[in-house]
């Protein structure tokens, strides 16, 4: 296989609930492109992108896709049927004590994946310090195949107690599911996540094969058309190969945020600023994250109320985007979201929707002009946005306009309350951090929602509404593996963990050079998952081969700083051991440009009339592809670019830095 980072071209493609979006880079400068999204086929929007672009055969194609989430979410996935031991078979209903819903006095749980009846119990057992204390027979590994054969499962799932331990059951049922026919979609919990936690484990594994289906038919689709060129994204940050992708399905979930985390940490590092809150807001969803000198990562996350334990990005995410819909409900209160207009129909003033939307109350408003953003060659239709609002302020006896005022603020109201989770609730102050606004919708709310949250400048990227698509291009190519240790001796056995760490490398190193990166280019970094004897759960720490006492200092000092105390007299523990290996991003930088001063007078193309604080103002239009290094704008202003909209309140200054993007300052109050 051919070394994907000597590729000549990059492609980043993000799928997103309303537009596919592509970026090419081929070093010397990019191209971006939009088009409607495909819900019905994503792949038919991905490879007419890619036609659009006239994208030449070999390039390398690192692709964020939606696949598995929206099966996941709709409830689309394959009949799965789970495999464990037996009187167990339950615990994948019975889950944790959490009450996701307090105060609610008739909570639901929705359904398992794999349904009372395609749950097999097998008579085996393993201890939890891996010895065998019932042995699985071949007769009960045949039978228990046969009894799922004839339950007509698409896919299985099999995690027995502590197979991390002993992954010989395991293997043993795997083989005689081969040999009565059942597959190809079969997935180990041993294989898929050695680590203990059964409950975790088994979600994991059954959410792998029960998406498995629908990932490993597109990607192969896919596969097909663009070659050995293709790679995904994972959750991670990192990208894998499309056959690799296939083998861990359960890690291509949310590879779109994973990718716009990347691609803004790239983009304010190099601005010189690393403490950011990123803010993605696109057609369907807003997803923030905070970035405090690093991008933040956990091993264990959920989609819905799926627990899902693999390495991941630490986003939080909310059904706030340009398309979710407003009303009002029963009590008379204006809600906006989680429900959203998508692809299809979109927003009203796209020209199919009726349902008034976030976008097309910019657009009443005068924050998006008409003809600056247009969706298959034609301008937005402000007199169907101004219809569609018109159930909202009948509702509020009000005009258009203060429907649309009121619109906006919920939705501002909601993502303020996002980045307060991310950063007040986690003990940051925002005021100590720097905005970083991208997507389809972002730069439209940057300036409210930095007011709101008192923080002090926003960064706007060059290529803001597609920068999740940039960000793959700048994704490693990486493979992440982890082991249960559980080392308590006093002192730490770090031989032990040394040589789990050593196994685990050597997988990585041969994944990666399996899809093509060569020895020489491969990055090793290795971590522990730490606690006190006794919590119930682990901080994960960075680990260069200290001795015993190095890593427990490290965990002291972990601990303080996430928690605020540190029981430095209290003996610790290694649960984990985990290693990332991984390859250079394919993409390369863009130079930067040459300073021309702040006279930005060039790049204004007209004027608009919007409406702030409930009064009409005259605002100067922008174009960006018209700026230059140096170039000043005052609020209030409209700088409209190809991908998205980006609104300078009054008493706001934009400057275009180095690598042309947008810093804006509050210059007055």
């Amino acid at each position: 296989m051919s070394d994907l980072s000597a590729s000549p071209i990059v492609v980043g493609v993000d799928i997103g609930g309303t537009f596919t979006d592509f970026l090419v880079a081929d070093g010397s400068g990019v191209r971006v492109h939009k088009i409607l999204s495909t819900p019905d086929d994503p792949s038919r929007a991905v490879l007419q992108g890619l036609r659009d672009l006239g994208v030449p055969p070999g390039s390398a194609v690192v692709h964020g896709s939606t696949v598995a989430t929206n099966a996941l979410l709709e409830r689309k996935g394959a009949r799965t049927a789970l495999v464990t031991t037996k009187g167990f078979t339950d615990i994948i209903e019975i889950g944790r004590q959490n009450r996701p819903r307090l105060y609610d006095l008739a909570p639901t749980k929705p359904p398992p994946l794999a349904p009372a009846e395609l749950r097999f119990g097998a008579d085996e057992r393993v201890t939890a310090d891996g010895r065998i204390l019932q042995p699985l027979t071949d007769e009960e590994a045949t039978a228990i195949a046969q009894r799922v054969k004839a339950s007509g499962a698409e896919a299985v799932a099999v995690c027995l107690l502590f197979s991390f331990l002993q992954p010989g059951h395991e293997e043993r049922i795997a083989q005689a599911l081969e040999a009565a026919g059942v597959g190809p979609y079969v997935y180990l919990s041993s294989e898929v996540l050695p680590e203990y936690r059964e409950y975790e484990r088994m979600s994991t594994t059954v959410i792998s094969a029960y998406i498995a289906p629908v990932v490993h038919s597109y990607l192969s689709r896919l596969q097909s058309e663009i070659g050995q060129g293709l790679r995904v994204m994972q959750t991670s940050g990192g990208s894998v190969t499309g056959p690799a992708a296939m083998k861990q399905p359960v890690q291509t979930i949310s590879g779109g945020p994973a990718g716009g985390v990347v691609g803004a940490f790239h983009v304010a590092r190099l601005a010189g600023y690393d403490r950011i809150i990123c803010l993605d807001m696109g057609g369907t969803s807003t997803d923030v994250c905070l970035c405090d000198g690093e991008i933040p990562a956990t091993a264990s996350w959920s989609l819905g109320d799926l627990p899902i334990k693999t390495p991941a990005i630490d986003v939080y995410s909310i059904g706030a985007g340009g398309g979710s819909i407003a009303r009002v409900d029963a009590g008379g209160a204006l809600q906006v979201g989680p429900e959203s207009a998508g692809a299809v129909p979109g927003p009203a003033c796209y020209g199919a929707g009726t349902q008034p939307t976030v976008t097309d109350a910019n657009l009443v408003l005068g924050r998006i002009t008409p003809g600056g953003f247009q969706v298959g060659g034609k301008p937005l239709a402000v007199s169907r946005a101004e219809d569609a609002l018109r159930s909202i302020s009948q509702a509020m006896r009000s005009d258009v306009y203060h429907a649309a005022a009121g619109v906006l603020a919920v939705a501002n109201a909601n993502m303020e309350r996002a980045i307060r989770v991310t950063s007040v609730e986690r003990g940051h102050d925002p005021r100590d951090f720097t905005l970083v606004a991208f997507g389809g919708a972002g730069p439209l709310h940057a300036c409210d929602l930095a007011l709101s949250l008192g923080i002090p400048r926003v960064l706007i990227p060059r290529h803001a509404g597609v920068l999740s698509a940039l960000g793959m291009t700048h994704a490693e190519v990486r493979q992440e593996h982890a082991a249960t240790v559980m080392l308590r001796e006093n002192p730490l056995d770090m031989a032990a963990a040394a040589a789990a760490l050593a196994r685990l490398d050597a997988q990585g190193r041969s994944e990666l050079q399996a899809m093509g990166v060569p020895r020489d280019q491969l990055t090793v970094r290795h971590s522990l998952d730490m606690r006190y004897i006794g919590q119930s759960f682990e901080i994960t720490i960075a680990y260069d081969g200290e001795t015993a006492d190095g890593a427990i200092a490290s965990f002291h000092k972990a601990h303080l700083a996430q928690y605020g105390y540190a029981h430095e007299s209290r003996a610790a523990e290694i649960v984990n051991v985990r290693t990332r290996v991984s390859g250079p991003a394919p993409a390369r930088e863009e130079p930067a440009s040459e300073p021309a001063g702040p006279d930005s007078r060039h790049a204004r193309v007209g004027t608009q009339r919007i409406w702030l604080s409930e009064q009409a103002t005259e605002a100067a239009i922008y174009d960006r592809d018209l700026l230059h290094v140096g170039n000043e704008i005052t609020g209030p202003a409209i700088v409209q670019q190809y991908d998205c909209t980006v609104m300078v309140l009054p008493g706001w200054l934009a400057t275009v830095d180095r690598h042309l993007n947008l810093l804006l300052e509050q210059v007055s109050s």
